[in-house]
This record gives structure tokens, sequence and C-alpha cells, in this order.
């Protein structure tokens, strides 16, 4: 295997010179060391003055249910409080920073904008800005390789959509690290707070060493280590963001099953010709019929038919557009039983609109209309992305 190192396992080798600092740490128990250490113990036990946590969606345990109001508590790792930033708050606010002196982010990404690790950053991003904190992001590699021919999308339309699940506009799947895009949305001015302290807001990215842009999670790891309760593996982070658009039809995802984001079945699906449909577009991944039967979520303790998702080809696969043809083919051939579907969660109490907030298009539930296939690439089209953002990629392919 190569030899990545991640942001963290830099900053823990050479200790900066504000390693006495007061530091609140934003992070979560997937956040880890090249060798699978809790990066927050790695840092105590290094002699970094850590005094606080925050935690985003999930906990800091990476256990909560999706879209569950997380609350504030202590850790039984490490004794420290936690805060969470996915409660009562997304952001720290002035006075869980006043008896700090950095702010560091360290939490692992999986390369999708509606996975909200991401905008919980932009929220501690702002709040740093606001009131005048340092801080410092520990960078990691992008596990779905941070090639730029592989970012698809479409942008997102901030004027209808802009959410916790999908603040500024850049593409489904965007191919950055999250180093990256911190640089980027600090210096594009992304909101009214960056703009205004664009000049003293203090970001320091400690990048990761010996990462090539082409690489994929397995090509430097042998072991995923889990991000959240519904991302158990590489494989369901590959194909997360294409079938998370299923949050938003009446068709199971698979939570609550072993298989999160490798399986999409309902009780009334007819797998076996989904399955051949899906199987002629050549995809660099193979649809294989299955049956489920998922404890939570939808059909929660019903019998699915479904299909089971097996990438081939991950240089070649591109999980957005394949999502669209799924949700194309499920409604083409059941005409009569597909549905979109609202998705509650703490942020989107009613959950209403979920596919424009998930796609970032307007009036998206109207838009897949076409039975060819060809229709589907006008909703993945990433556009200029990779002009807008290249002064802002640190790392080479």
């Amino acid at each position: 295997m190569s030899s990545v190192r991640y942001g963290i396992d830099v900053l823990l080798s050479t200790p900066p010179e504000w390693k006495s600092a007061r530091i609140g740490l934003v992070t979560n128990h997937a956040a880890c060391t090249s060798d699978f250490l809790p990066v927050r113990k790695a840092l105590l036990d290094k002699g970094f003055k850590v005094t606080k946590l925050f935690s985003p969606e999930h906990g800091l345990d990476t256990i909560g249910v999706d879209g569950a109001e997380m609350h504030d508590g202590i850790d039984v790792l490490t004794g420290l409080p936690v805060t969470s930033l996915y409660g009562g708050k997304l952001a720290p606010n002035a006075q869980d920073l006043a008896d700090i002196d950095i702010v560091l982010f360290d939490i692992p990404d999986i390369g999708c904008r509606f996975y909200t690790y991401l905008w919980t950053m932009t929220h501690v991003m702002e709040a740093c800005a606001q009131h005048g904190k340092r801080l410092v992001i520990a960078d990691r590699p992008n596990p779905l390789s941070g090639a730029m021919v592989l970012a698809e999308g479409p942008g997102l339309e901030e004027r209808y959509n802009s959410s916790f699940i999908g603040r500024w506009n850049i593409p489904v799947r965007h191919s950055c690290t999250l180093g990256e895009l911190a640089d980027y949305f600090k210096s594009a001015g992304s909101s009214s707070i960056l703009r205004e302290r664009i000049n003293d807001f203090d970001l320091t990215i400690i990048p990761c060493e010996n990462w090539q842009r082409s690489w994929f999670y397995p090509d430097w790891s042998t072991s995923f280590v889990p991000t959240s309760p519904a991302i158990p593996g590489f494989e369901s982070a590959l194909l997360y963001p294409g079938l998370g658009l299923l949050e938003a039809t009446n068709i199971s995802e698979g939570r609550g099953t072993a298989t999160p984001f490798r399986v999409a079945g309902a009780p009334w699906m007819d797998h076996i010709r989904v399955a051949v449909m899906l199987n002629e577009l050549r995809a660099g991944v193979t649809a294989r019929p299955v049956n489920f039967k998922p404890t939570e979520g939808k059909y929660a303790h019903q019998k699915c038919n479904g299909v089971m998702f097996h990438v081939t080809d991950i240089r070649e696969f591109k999980p957005v557009t394949y999502g669209w043809h799924l949700i194309r083919v499920v409604k083409q051939l059941h005409p009569g039983w597909f549905e979109w579907a609202p998705y509650p969660t703490f942020v989107n109490p009613n959950g209403v609109r979920h596919l424009d907030l998930l796609s970032g298009l307007k009036d998206a539930e109207t838009l897949l209309s076409e039975t060819e296939a060809s229709g589907v690439h006008r909703y993945t089209d990433a556009g200029n992305w990779e002009e807008r953002v290249s002064a802002y990629l640190l790392y080479n392919l």
C-alpha cells in the first residue's frame, strides 16, 4: 500500500507553535490517524492542549440515526466535553469559542455535496471568521478520488435550494478535499461573513502527503473506517452520491440492512427486470437481483424485492448518473407504484422538496420524464467546476 499521510499525521509529527494553545477540536470517531488511532486521543497523547470537542451529524461516536438531533455530552474516551453542532445550533457560538485559542477541524468526508460534514465545516468557518478565531483544517484525501473528470453535477441553485445538505454552488460529486473546498469557499466569498472578513480570517490548511488525485480509498488503505451508520464501507461511499437520491422516493436505499446504499428495492419492485435494464447500460457496475428486509426506515420488517450493486470499475463508474438511471428505470416499469416522497430530518422537519435539496435543481420532481437513457445527462453536468476550483487544488494527478 501507499505511504499516504493525512493532515493529522503531518501535524502530530511536526508540532506547531500553537501546540500548547487551547484547542477546540471539531471531530468524530471516524477521524483516525493513518494507523487508526482516534485523532482526539492521539493529539492528547502528543501533548496538544485539546480542551473541548465539537461533533457533527451522527454525533461524536458516529452512530446517531440519519437526520436525528444530537445532544451535548462527555466523551468517554478522553473525558472532554462535547458540544453538538447538529442540535440546538449548527455552529459554535461566542460562548463556545471564548475560552479557546484555536479551532482544529478534522472529520473524514466522502466527496458528496449532500453529505453534511462538509457543511458543518462551512458553519465553523463562518463562526471562526465572525469571532476572530484561527481555524486549522487537517486535510484528508477524497475517498472517491480527486479526478476532476469524474466530478458530476448538477450545480446547486442557491436561490432556491440552499440548505444544510447543500449550502453553496458546487457539484454533487465534487472531486475535492475539504481543505481545498475551505480555501475555495473563503476566497470565492461564498457567504457574506466570509466576504466581509476575507482579509483577517486566519485559515490554515495542513495538506496530506503522498496522495495523488487519481487514487481512490483502496489505493492507500486496506481498511475503510465507517464514517456514519449508513456508510460502513468504501462501496457504500462510492454509490452514495447516486443512491442518496432514493431518499426522495418510496424506494428503500438499504438503510436498516447490512449493505446500505448498495441495495435498492421495494415490496412491489420487479427486481429482475430492473436489474436487466440497468445492466444494459454497461456503466461499470453490475446489478444483481436480491431480496432484503430492512430493520428500519422504508419498509421496515417487510420483504423487499431489490437489486444489489457491485461496482466493477471504480475509475469509470459515475454514481450520480447511475442514480438517476435507477430512478428512471423503476419509474418507467412501475408507474402505478413509484412515488416521490418527503424525507424529514432535524434540519428539514417536514422533509418537503427533498429531491430539490439533494439534486440542487428547482422543481426536480418534474424533470425526470424521459424514458430514454440519454435524457439523464442533463442532470449530471458539472459545468465549469474544474475551471472555478482549479486555483485551489492542493494535489497533483
